[in-house]
């Protein structure tokens, strides 16, 4: 098997070590997204009409305190997983592509063709 064949058959992560600096930083997304809440509020945000959504849609959608809602999206915004928008007294978030994008591609294979029977 040549390399590129490697490379077109395997996700990221089982075709080579990751240097420890992309580790970091997938970790960091990782770590973001470890939660229930936070991976329900990104699946919210990012599937929103629109492509964005304001935190008061969010909220109601949990059985929290507005401090702790705003604390996980605090924690995902930090990460870079979204970002928000001041409008009036509401902020209205969206999901950061380039990062989400990051996690996905870390473990899918890249398409492969599919295989014609006779």
């Amino acid at each position: 098997m040549t390399a590129n064949t490697t490379a077109a058959c395997c996700a990221p992560i089982a075709r080579e070590p990751l240097a420890e600096s992309d580790a970091a930083e997938l970790a960091g997304l990782l770590k973001a997204v470890a939660d229930p809440v936070r991976l329900r509020l990104l699946s919210m945000i990012g599937s929103h009409a629109g492509g964005e959504a304001c935190v008061c849609d969010l909220t109601d959608a949990f059985d929290l305190t507005a401090p702790t809602i705003s604390h996980h999206l605090k924690v995902l915004r930090t990460a870079g997983l979204i970002d928000g928008e001041r409008r009036g007294t509401w902020v209205y978030y969206r999901i950061v592509p380039e990062a989400v994008n990051k996690l996905g591609a870390l473990f899918a294979p890249l398409a492969e063709p599919e295989l014609v029977t006779v």
